[in-house]
C-alpha cells in the first residue's frame, strides 16, 4: 500500500498494515531537525505520510520589524511568536460588514504548485489546508472579546459576518477540487482546556450551520473533512460525525482520554494527534518518550488514528526526544520494509 492508500484506510475506518504518521514542528525545532540532519528540508527523512496543500495561514505581506499581514487585511505581530503573531488590532471596529471588502478566496497564491507537488510526491494523502477558517477569522477580524458580546449584543451581524467567510472558504474549496486531492482541512480553535470557549449553545447556533454547510461541500465531490481544533471539544464529536468530519486533530491528552476516544468512536471517527506537546515532549526524557509513542501505535493498530505530536513541535523539544517518536513510527512492522524496498 502506499502512504495514501494507508492514510484512506484509517479515515475509512479499516485496520492499517501499521500506523500512518504526520509530523509538523514550528521554526525552532524544525531548525534543530535541519542541523541535525543536513540539508534545508527534512521531509526526506521524516516520511510524513500527509502532503499539506494550500496556504494554510495565508501571510503574503511582510511588512519589516516582525509585523506580517495576512489576506484578510489583519496585521500579526511576531516578536515574540515568529510562526504565527499576535494580532495588532480588529479592523472591523463595530459590528457592521459595510466598508470591509473580502480578499479574492481564488487567489492563486492559496494554490502555489499544487500540480508540481502532487507530481513529485504522489505516493501521499493530499489534503488543502484553509487555516482560521470560520470563528478564528471572525475575531481575528473582530476583536476576540467583540466577538464574544457580540454573539449577545449584536447576534444578526454575527450570522451576516460567518455566513461570508463559509461562503469565502466554499469558493476556496470549490477550486482546490479541480485538483486530485483527497481531503479539505479546516483549522478553527473552539475549545480550551475545559470546554468550548464560546459554550455549547453559542456554538450549535452560529458556528454549527456553517461548518455543516461547508463540510457538506467537500464530501458532495466524495472528498474527506479533517479539522484542527485546539482544546476539549469532545462533547461536540456527535455533532461533528453527523456534519462529516472524518478525522480530528490535535486530539490533545491533557484534555480527553486518548485511549478512551479512540475505541469509543474507532470506525466512526479518526483522530490525529495525541503526543502531548504540553507534557511529554518537552519535559519527559527520550526513553520515555519512546514509551508513550509505542503506546499511542498499539492503541492505533485497529485503525482510526494517525500518529503526530498533539500541535506543531515547539522550540523547548529537546532533539534527542523528537528524534525518540521519528524513530519509533519509522520502524515500525509494514514500514521498515517498505524502506529497505
Amino acid at each position: 500500500m502506499t502512504k495514501r492508500e494507508v492514510i484512506a484506510a484509517v479515515v475509512a475506518g479499516a485496520r492499517p498494515p501499521y500506523v500512518p504518521w504526520s509530523f509538523s514542528f514550528t521554526l525552532e525545532a524544525r531548525q534543530k531537525l535541519v542541523d541535525h540532519f543536513g540539508g534545508d528540508d527534512p521531509e526526506l527523512q521524516l516520511h510524513n505520510h500527509l502532503l499539506s496543500l494550500g496556504n494554510e495561514i495565508d501571510f503574503f505581506t511582510d511588512l519589516g520589524d516582525d509585523r506580517f499581514q495576512d489576506a484578510f487585511g489583519v496585521v500579526w505581530d511576531r516578536s515574540i511568536d515568529k510562526d504565527i503573531g499576535n494580532v495588532e488590532r480588529p479592523l472591523l471596529v463595530e459590528p457592521i460588514l459595510g466598508g470591509y471588502a473580502f480578499p479574492d478566496p481564488l487567489d492563486a497564491r492559496f494554490f502555489v504548485d499544487m500540480s508540481g507537488k502532487i507530481a513529485a510526491q504522489p505516493d501521499r494523502y493530499r489534503v488543502f489546508s484553509i487555516g482560521f477558517s470560520l470563528y478564528e477569522r471572525a475575531w481575528t477580524l473582530r476583536g476576540m472579546e467583540n466577538l464574544m458580546t457580540d454573539f449577545y449584543d449584536h447576534p444578526d451581524f454575527v450570522r451576516d459576518l460567518l455566513r461570508a467567510i463559509a461562503d469565502y472558504n466554499i469558493a476556496q474549496v470549490n477550486r482546490a477540487l479541480e485538483w486530485d486531492i483527497d481531503a479539505v482541512y479546516f483549522g478553527d480553535d473552539w475549545g480550551q482546556q475545559h470546554g468550548l470557549q464560546m459554550g455549547p449553545r453559542i456554538w450549535h447556533e452560529f458556528i454549527y450551520p456553517e461548518v455543516k454547510r461547508t463540510y457538506a461541500a467537500v464530501h458532495q465531490a466524495g472528498k474527506a473533512v479533517f479539522i484542527h481544533s485546539c482544546g476539549d471539544v469532545q462533547e461536540l464529536f456527535d455533532d461533528l460525525i453527523d456534519i462529516g468530519v472524518n478525522c480530528f486533530n490535535p486530539f490533545q491528552p491533557e484534555v480527553m482520554d486518548v485511549a478512551a476516544m479512540i475505541g469509543r468512536f474507532r470506525g466512526r471517527l479518526a483522530f490525529f494527534g495525541g503526543l502531548s506537546t504540553q507534557r511529554t515532549l518537552p519535559y519527559a526524557t527520550p526513553a520515555e518518550v519512546q514509551a508513550e509513542t509505542r503506546r499511542l501505535i498499539e492503541l492505533g493498530r485497529e485503525g482510526g488514528y494517525i500518529l503526530s505530536p498533539a500541535h506543531a513541535v515547539e522550540g523547548d523539544v529537546p532533539l534527542e526526544n523528537m528524534l525518540a517518536f521519528i524513530d519509533e513510527a519509522l520502524k515500525q512492522p509494514g514500514f521498515a520494509e517498505i524502506l529497505r524496498g
